[in-house]
């Protein structure tokens, strides 16, 4: 958890607490619902934490704007997120309703009203939302299907809205369709050890609907 202090020392007291009682939680609901590897709960703060963090380093999220979490299981990268930015408002989805379990109790547990977490399909979500993120779900061009049509028109940040997708290894082949669009942050740049060398974040800017 020191790394998360350390690559984030702006944080209040309030939200050192609630990265601190995320060991306990996720400790607890993995013994009943298996939504992290037994044998890499104790990776939890890198692994998960900090990996869903590497977006906040590419992208930190404005006050009042939406986002989407597709696939989030029990809330990565959607929880950590929504710890950094309280005053964002954060959508999680998945299809599988013991993990959306986990992430309500999660939620509850840490005081995070800015979370909704809902079991549904992606593809069958009405809303429009500032940038979608995900870990690694499923290869890009099918991810890009099942988001397509959910970006707001209106852009507040940096980067034009879109998708922030987790993933790592070699991602030529997954993005080539996008190529001249699609960028990827090397989560190296940010932080350090074994665990971020291949770990990355696409960015892929995307039109908003046609209304």
């Amino acid at each position: 958890m020191d790394k998360i202090f350390r690559y984030f020392p702006d944080l209040s007291a309030r939200q050192k607490e609630q990265y601190a009682a995320l060991r306990d939680l996720y400790g607890y609901w993995n013994e009943r619902i298996n939504v992290i590897s037994r044998k890499d709960i104790d990776n939890l703060y890198e692994h998960h934490v900090l990996h869903s963090l590497g977006i906040a380093k590419v992208q930190p999220f404005k006050p009042e704007c939406d986002i989407l979490d597709v696939g989030t299981g029990g809330g990565f990268p959607g929880i950590p997120l929504a710890i950094m930015f309280p005053q964002t408002h954060f959508h999680l989805v998945d299809s599988i309703g013991k993990k959306i379990k986990v992430v309500e109790a999660v939620a509850e547990a840490l005081g995070l009203a800015n979370v909704k977490a809902e079991q549904i399909r992606a593809e069958q979500i009405s809303g429009e939302y500032d940038f979608v993120v995900s870990r690694a779900v499923t290869d890009l061009p099918t991810f890009v299907t099942w988001v397509r049509g959910k970006i707001s028109p209106s852009n507040y940040h940096e980067l034009r809205n879109g998708i922030l997708y987790l993933k790592g290894g070699d991602l030529s082949e997954e993005t080539m369709p996008f190529a001249g669009s699609a960028k990827v942050f090397e989560l190296s740049n940010y932080f350090d050890g074994e665990f971020f060398e291949t770990k990355k974040v696409v960015y892929l800017p995307m039109k908003a609907r046609t209304r």
